[in-house]
This record gives structure tokens, C-alpha cells and sequence, in this order.
């Protein structure tokens, strides 16, 4: 196959596909992801079978593998979501609009009312700033061109009113409130895009290491929606072809880590480029243990 007919790939995009072959994405779930940042069918499909052939031929390490469930095909439970259409959390009556077995989405309408969705977004303001990632090397929080967007933190129970959105996260996850972490505000743009990834702690990698020591592995993740977008936005997930419409006061959850610690790489996601307007988001990481 000639190269040169194909641009060279950046250490950040190489890194990219490495870590979602080894997690298990289908091609056709990368080449779309890369058709939606400027590469050509070509390219990505070339890059991809390059990638591919690269780890194929590398030794499996059994000995690498220290939770022998985590090497079998991730075992589906019953969702930590209560059954029922409505649910009677907290404060507030929260709608189910949807469920998925597997991989567990469920979404959510009325989640919060409209009046603390632009109170969150006014408290944000302030504070944002050009996000980042976590540096699969080091652990370190690094930037890329793969997430164009600003944005900041709020730490749990910060104030009365996080502490009331902490609460009620926490009653519809069902899962405990010192297992969360902060909430995380961000903001895109028009154009502003997070391209297809996993929000878990890959333990292969060396720089999850400081994260998992705190709290173990995130478990699941709660998005909430603060404002409506023109076009564009969505939660996508690739491998299951659900596209989530962001709308104000709407969530979603999915789960990924089950009780035997296996990790479900069908919750590859991202954010669609924004296409209209500006999108706000306010997203929750629950970890296994106290955080």
C-alpha cells in the first residue's frame, strides 16, 4: 500500500486509535469519528489498518491482566436506575424518556427546571476555561485538539444549591453522594466538538494510575443539559447509533463498570459538533469508592 498518498497521523490522533482498538471499538466507529475531523475515508481506513496491524503483532501479556472477569465479555446487570416512568427523587419528580439495556443509557426529561439551569450557567461564567484531558502517559491534565471546549468545576456540596443538585444526582443514580465527584460545567462554541472516547480510567495506561488511587474507577455518568442548542450538540454513541438531542433540563446516565469491576466499551461517546448557537452541559463521574 503506498503511504505517501496518506497524511502522517499526530502522536495525539495515533494515541487515539490505540487506545480504542484496545478497548474494542469497530472500525466503522473510528472512521466515522475521523470523518467528522477532516481526515478522508481513505486516510482514516488506512491509519486504522496501519494502527491495527501495529498491535497485532505485539505478545499478549497474560500476566497483565490482574481481574481475570475483566477479560471476559462484560456481563450485563440490572440497571441502578429504579424502574417506572417517574421518578420521586429528592425534590423533584424526574421523567424517564428512555431506556437502553446494553449498553444502561437512560435519559431524562425535567430534570432540572429552567431557572436552575441558567442560575448554573451564570455561576460558570466566570470560572470557565479551555478544557482538557488526562495524559494516557502521566495522569496530567493536557490539552488537545480533539476537545474544543471551555469549562470548570463546582467541588461537592459547595454551596446550598450544589448541594441540592449533588443530592438529587445522587438519588436518581442511586448511587452514594461521597462517591461523586465534582460537577464539571462546559461550554462549547459553534464548532465546538469532544470527539468519540471513554469517560473510565483505562488500567492498562500508567496515568490512570493517580486517578484510580483516589476513589477506584468511575462507575457511571450523569450529563445534564443546560440550555437548548440550535443544531448540532448531540450525545452520540457510535457503536449503538444513539444520538442524545441536548435539551434544557434534559440528562442522561450511562453505566459502565458492573459489580465484577469488568469495564463495557460499548459506552464509547462524545459530543457532535455544535452546528447553531452555543451548548452548555453539567456532567457528574460517580467512583466505585469514596472520593
Amino acid at each position: 500500500m503506498n503511504t505517501t498518498a496518506h497524511p502522517p497521523l499526530t502522536s495525539v490522533w495515533r494515541q487515539w486509535l490505540v487506545d480504542n482498538l484496545q478497548r474494542g471499538c469497530t472500525q466503522e466507529s473510528l472512521v466515522a469519528a475521523m470523518l467528522n475531523n477532516q481526515f478522508s475515508s481513505a486516510t482514516a481506513t488506512f491509519h486504522i489498518a496501519q494502527v491495527t496491524a501495529e498491535l497485532s503483532n505485539k505478545a499478549p501479556k497474560p500476566a497483565a491482566v490482574e481481574n481475570p472477569a475483566a477479560a471476559e465479555k462484560y456481563r450485563y446487570e440490572a440497571s441502578r436506575i429504579a424502574s417506572g416512568n417517574t421518578l420521586n427523587v429528592t425534590d423533584r419528580a424526574v421523567s424517564v424518556s428512555m431506556r437502553l439495556a446494553q449498553p444502561d443509557i437512560v435519559a431524562f426529561d425535567d430534570f432540572m427546571s429552567r431557572a436552575e439551569c441558567e442560575r448554573l450557567i451564570a455561576d460558570s461564567i466566570e470560572k470557565v476555561e479551555r478544557s482538557g484531558v488526562v495524559d494516557p502517559e502521566t495522569g496530567k491534565t493536557i490539552i488537545i485538539p480533539a476537545r474544543s471546549s471551555e469549562g470548570c468545576y463546582f467541588q461537592r456540596g459547595e454551596n446550598a444549591f450544589i448541594q441540592q443538585l449533588d443530592a438529587r444526582i445522587s438519588a436518581v443514580m442511586n448511587w452514594p453522594i461521597d462517591h461523586g465527584e465534582g460537577i464539571q460545567i462546559l461550554h462549547y462554541t459553534n464548532g465546538g466538538e469532544y470527539r468519540p472516547h471513554f469517560d473510565y480510567f483505562p488500567v492498562e495506561q500508567s496515568g490512570s494510575a493517580t486517578h484510580l488511587a483516589k476513589g477506584g474507577q468511575r462507575v457511571a455518568t450523569f450529563i445534564m443539559y443546560l440550555n437548548d442548542v440550535e443544531a448540532g450538540g448531540e450525545t452520540v454513541f457510535p457503536d449503538v447509533g444513539l444520538n442524545i438531542v441536548p435539551r434544557q433540563g434534559s440528562a442522561v446516565y450511562f453505566s459502565y463498570v458492573n459489580s465484577l469491576g469488568q469495564i463495557d466499551p460499548a459506552t464509547l461517546h462524545g459530543g457532535a459538533p455544535v452546528i447553531a448557537g452555543e451548548k452548555w452541559i453539567a456532567t457528574k463521574w460517580m467512583r466505585q469508592e469514596k472520593y
